[in-house]
C-alpha cells in the first residue's frame, strides 16, 4: 500500500471509531427501549423485531413484490416452499 492510502485508512480507522464511540450511547437506549417494551408486556422480542424489519424495509424503499419474489424463490431453494 502506498503511504497515502496507509495515510487514508489510518485517519478513517479513527473518525470511524470516534464516531461508534458517540454512538454507543444510543445503542444503549435502543436496548434499553426494547427491554422495557418486554418487561412491561407490551410487545414480545419477536414482534419487535418483526416491527423494526418492517420499518427497515419502509425506510429503505425496498420493492416489496420484488422482495416476495425473491423471498419465495429462496424459499425453495432452502426446501421451505
Amino acid at each position: 500500500m502506498s503511504q497515502d492510502t496507509d495515510k487514508h485508512i489510518e485517519s478513517y480507522i479513527k473518525t470511524l471509531a470516534a464516531i461508534e464511540n458517540e454512538m454507543e450511547p444510543y445503542k444503549e437506549s435502543k436496548r434499553d427501549l426494547k427491554v422495557s417494551y418486554v418487561e412491561n408486556g407490551w410487545l414480545t422480542k419477536e414482534e419487535i423485531s418483526l416491527a423494526v424489519k418492517a420499518y427497515r424495509l419502509i425506510k429503505g424503499e425496498v420493492d416489496m413484490d420484488q422482495l416476495r419474489d425473491f423471498y419465495n424463490q429462496v424459499s425453495k431453494t432452502i426446501g421451505r416452499g
